[in-house]
């Protein structure tokens, strides 16, 4: 007889129904204690550890020692191989038989000489199934392999998840045995747990939430753990619960599957070769496993890693891409930081990483995918589009600080109105793992309710790789359309942003930067990266000019694509999103150090190369060669070697009688041993001597120093500090009355968690400027062609600086030459100049362009804004006047009323303890300026800044005559790059790069000395427009450009005369 209904107390049966399926209580006679049952111990057990990661065929060959579940190895870092050989016994026929194994470090089955399965702890991955149904002639006897990282899923921080590893931590394998697995009690605790988190999610106002506790309590009712005959009778009522089908206006969540590796973080660039492998392995079982799964996977990079270093696995990875099972997506090189990499290298992720998609999986990513990147720049919806893509997914901005962002699907307008369809999974992750919770979030959350009815669920571990479960894939399959959730699919990303598009015109559109309001520590935090990276950038901007150049100067040279390609793929790779920004491990910025090491040695060989080939054949004295890499005439002084190691100074002037001119290259003549350094003078031949009137000896009155060289006079008081600065032509004064500028500036710097990533509001508070002490100041360099005082100050009692001031004759803008020696401990370090000028914005630099930012703190949005990023200048102006500081290498900034902020260094402590530790040189320059900051040069400045002339040494004699080959007709457009077409190593067709700097509708003709035979338009990844072509008049062409539009042609040379 059936027992009578009886009341039910909600808590109770919640938690009966808890109780029943918890791995941690009741476990004798629960059914997660039926889960396994029968268990043997692995036959035998032997290993080894090697500090290496070898490879598997090395591995296997070296001496294996007996060994035994609890035996403890390490230390970090270190590779623990395990030989599992395993008998199945007979009585297990017909059975599921698993291999349970947990350990925490990351472990990777090999069978038959392939990595068939990730097992890790941490990824909920303990167990590897040996056979579905073990066979009557199955064999019982086998061997497998487990290689076990000396490191978890995110590392092996040393009490934290973001402290610095602990490079003595040991591991250990806490299980290792063969199991039966039992599939039916599996399906029923999938089953009671989405019943619990119905119940729970939807609450006990909802009739469904008590219709799904009640089917719970049931199921509990008619199942009895001990006796598998119970079990159909409850998975039927689960199935008929999970049966009642929801209505058509029920929202659809797209569930995709995804593993979020970092390139490097909390690990090192290797580990990370062993992560993907052990990742996607595991997703690729999971495919075979279930047709319907399908998984997104981004970042070129790692897939030439898993290419290179198991084959196999990547044939497997190709074969369901076939099938549309896995997906390659983001179109990049690596997940880069969206702030800090220049226009022209995001264009390189995208043209190396598309390149590599198209080579490898038949054809381009259509999707940008850049999910945990610390903000996004203005301009990256035209590089998208440039780049073939439309789309783009992101979900960091759900970690603002301060403000929730308005959207979860919009349009994103950039910089130039180029406009991209944009998606924020509404669940705010990117490693979700099919929970009821998470799916009702996704749809409670969605703040785009009404516009459209489709979101992105992202399931997998992630960050430190893992990725899906079969349990996930289970959950979402359970959850496909049950009354009272949203309608759940496995999805692509294609068919999602097809159901987004569809709905397009009713959706939001956000102009402008998409800027994160956290993380704003990123800009500072490790200053040896990021100088590196503007470095490098340099370097290969520098060393594809010129080999464009010897390309066409000289028959005989080949253009070195196969290492610039290599060099910049190195840079592609730093440009990572944990590691320009500096939130990485002490190891991984050892790697990128030595990575900038590689482009600065093989870069500057490859100039070296290309000035050779300049120099051949030419008639003129043995010397220099000096090149200017900017398409505008230019004065500067230049230092220059002299026998035995010396310098002596040159006044050098780029040829041409136009204001704007070209990339030139002078020979310049090795100076004699014995003449006035100040007063030499090196020109090109058609700048007369007497261009630029000789600057007067610095003065030095009561302790200050003024420095004036006609165009900017520079008063420093006795400690260092600019006490004013003056454009000598209007008198205009620069620095805020009773003020001083080049103000260092301490504050402490203690975030609330994260070290290296954030710098807080409540830093600005602790402001304590760095007095120096009067009598430190000297004259330096005294006229001629540079004038120049120097100081030192104490910084604290551990921390030191010593600066030169330095005003060159012809020269706009004052350049501060620092150097710093760094120990600190949670200190921020700045540099300010109070300005005479009031304006509600100041204009920032960034990638092909320049925005505006307010200086005050009006509203949440203005405040949260406290420090930003800039890339090589920012300005603050009103109308007629200006300043502007400059920088070779820093990326924090700030102006707040009329204080420019420069950010110098910090000082985190995880994950990195050594973080910026150490000694520190950079350069940054001041330039006042009349009327608006693209009228006075500012854009050009700061190029001439971060692109010195070059002086190569030539290795034979050196042109006689200067050539131009580059000039434009307007300083509104800047020539960024020249380099050789990607598509035919062997070819003569080269590609510019062109954008439009100041924010105008602009006609611009472009001059060149070279042997164009065709120009045409073509997109960011070297496509040629149908209906792009240029015609040529007079060696010009004229473009067109729109407010910062970039644009790019190919220019197809003249095949050399025999």
């Amino acid at each position: 007889m059936a027992a009578a209904p009886a009341l039910k107390h909600w808590r109770t049966t919640l938690e009966r129904v808890e109780k029943f399926v918890s791995p941690l209580y009741f476990t004798d006679c629960n059914l997660r204690g039926r889960l396994y049952r029968d268990s043997c111990p692995v036959a035998a057990l032997s290993s080894f550890l090697t500090p290496e990661r070898l490879p598997y065929q090395q591995a296997v060959q070296q001496d294996f020692r007996p060994a035994q579940v609890g035996d403890r190895f390490g230390p970090t870092w270190w590779t623990s191989w395990f030989r599992v050989e395993l008998t199945i016994p007979e009585a297990w026929v017909g059975q599921e038989v698993h291999l349970r194994w947990e350990s925490n470090g990351e472990g990777l089955v090999w069978r038959d000489g392939e990595p068939v399965q990730g097992l890790t702890t941490e990824g909920e991955k303990t167990s590897y199934i040996l056979t579905d149904r073990l066979g009557e002639g199955d064999p019982r006897n086998l061997t497998l392999y487990v290689e076990v990282a000396c490191n978890g899923l995110l590392g092996a921080g040393k009490g934290s998840m973001i402290a610095a590893p602990d490079p003595e931590k040991m591991f250990q394998v806490s299980r290792a045995e063969l199991a039966v697995f039992h599939r039916d009690v599996y399906k029923l605790l999938v089953d009671l747990e989405l019943l619990l988190g119905i119940a729970k999610g939807l609450g006990e106002d909802n009739q469904r939430s008590f219709q799904a506790l009640y089917t719970a309590n049931q199921m509990v009712n008619m199942c009895d753990p001990a006796q598998p005959e119970t079990f159909p009778v409850a998975q039927a009522l689960a199935s008929r619960f999970f049966g009642q089908r929801g209505g058509e206006s029920q929202h659809t969540i797209h569930a995709i599957g995804h593993c979020h590796i970092d390139t490097a973080w909390l690990w090192p660039f290797k580990e990370t070769v062993r992560k993907c492998a052990r990742s996607w392995v595991t997703a690729v079982q999971l495919m075979e496993r279930n047709p319907s799964f399908i998984f997104a996977c981004s970042q070129a990079q790692q897939l030439e890693w898993v290419k290179n270093h198991y084959p196999g696995l990547y044939t497997r990875l190709q074969e369901c891409a076939c099938r549309g099972q896995f997906v390659p997506v983001g179109g990049t090189w690596v997940e880069m930081d969206g702030n800090l990499p220049s226009g022209e290298a995001m264009v390189r992720q995208f043209l190396q990483g598309q390149s590599f998609f198209l080579q490898e999986f038949g054809k381009m990513c259509s999707e940008f995918w850049l999910p945990d990147t610390f903000g996004y720049s203005a301009q990256l919806p035209q590089i998208m589009r440039g780049c073939g893509i439309r789309r783009f997914l992101t979900q960091k901005l759900s970690w603002n600080l301060v403000n929730t962002f308005p959207h979860h699907t919009f349009l994103w307008e950039g910089l130039d109105g180029s406009r991209v369809l944009a998606h924020f999974p509404p669940g705010d992750s990117y490693g979700m793992q099919g929970s009821v919770e998470e799916v009702l979030k996704t749809v409670t959350n969605n703040r785009d309710k009404g516009r459209t009815n489709h979101s992105a669920f992202l399931f997998g571990f992630g960050d430190g790789g893992g990725g899906p479960t079969q349990t996930m894939l289970d959950r979402l399959k359970r959850l496909c359309n049950t009354d009272g959730l949203p309608r759940v699919q496995l999805s692509s990303p294609g068919r999602l942003f097809s159901e987004l598009e569809s709905d397009q015109g009713q959706l939001c559109t956000w102009v402008g930067e998409l800027f994160l309001e956290l993380h704003n520590g990123t800009y500072t935090t490790h200053a040896q990266i990021k100088k590196g990276n503007r470095e490098c950038e340099r370097i290969l901007h520098d060393a594809e000019l010129l080999s464009s150049l010897a390309l066409v100067r000289c028959t005989q040279f080949l253009y070195p694509a196969v290492q610039l390609q290599y060099l910049w793929r190195l840079l592609l790779l730093n440009q990572f999103h944990d590691v320009v920004p500096g939130s990485c491990i002490q190891a991984v910025v050892e790697d990128a150090m030595s990575h900038y090491e590689d482009i600065r040695s093989h870069g500057n060989g490859l100039l070296s190369a290309a000035a050779a080939a300049l120099c051949a054949g030419e008639p003129g004295p043995e010397g220099l060669l000096i090149v200017n890499t900017l398409p505008w005439k230019r004065t500067e002084v230049l230092a220059l070697p002299r026998p035995g190691g010396a310098h002596t100074l040159g006044l050098i002037s780029s040829a041409g009688d136009s204001a704007q001119h070209g990339l030139c290259s002078c020979s310049c003549p090795h100076f004699p041993a014995a003449p006035a350094a100040p007063a030499a003078c090196v020109r090109s031949a058609r700048a007369p001597a007497d261009s630029f009137s000789r600057l007067p000896s610095p003065t030095k009155t009561d302790g200050s120093v003024t420095l004036d060289n006609g165009i900017l006079r520079v008063r420093l008081d006795p400690t260092g500090r600019l006490t004013s600065l003056v454009l000598v032509a209007s008198g205009r004064e620069a620095i805020a009355e009773g003020a001083t500028g080049n103000q260092f500036v301490l504050f402490d710097d203690v975030p609330l968690y994260w070290d290296a990533w954030d710098v807080m509001d409540y830093h600005l508070e602790t402001r304590k400027p760095v007095l120096g002490q009067p009598g430190t100041l000297a004259v330096g360099t005294e006229g001629g062609l540079r004038g120049s005082a120097w100081f030192l100050l104490q910084l604290s009692p551990n921390s030191r600086l010593s600066q030169e001031v330095v005003l060159d004759v012809g020269c706009p803008y004052v350049r501060f030459h620092t150097e710093v020696h760094w120990q600190e401990t949670h200190k921020f370090l700045k540099v300010e100049f109070p300005a005479r000028v009031r304006s509600p914005q100041a204009t920032y630099e960034i990638q092909f362009g320049h925005l505006q930012r307010p200086t005050h703190y009006n509203t949440s949005w203005d405040w949260a804004r406290f420090e930003v990023w800039a890339h090589r200048w920012m300005d603050l102006s009103e109308c007629g006047f200006g300043l502007a500081l400059l920088n070779d290498c820093k990326y924090g900034a700030s102006v707040h009323g009329n204080v420019l902020s420069l950010s110098l260094l910090r000082a985190p402590k995880a994950p990195d303890a050594t973080a910026d530790m150490g000694r520190h040189e950079f350069t940054y320059a001041l330039m006042p300026h009349k009327g608006s900051f693209q009228d006075a040069g500012v854009i050009r400045a700061a190029y001439s800044l971060n692109f010195p002339l070059l002086a190569l040494p030539a290795p034979g004699p050196a042109p006689a005559a200067s050539w131009s080959a580059f000039s434009l007709s307007t300083p509104a457009v800047v020539l960024e790059t020249v380099k050789q077409a990607e598509a035919n190593p062997l070819s003569r067709t080269l590609v510019l790069r062109l954008y439009e700097a100041h924010g105008s509708h602009v006609d611009c003709w472009l001059h060149t000395s070279l042997p164009v035979q065709e120009a045409v338009l073509c997109d960011l990844l070297e496509k040629r427009d149908p209906a792009g072509h240029l015609p040529l008049r007079d060696n010009r062409l004229k473009l067109t450009f729109s407010p910062f539009q970039v644009r790019s042609l190919l220019l197809v040379l003249q095949p050399p005369l025999d």
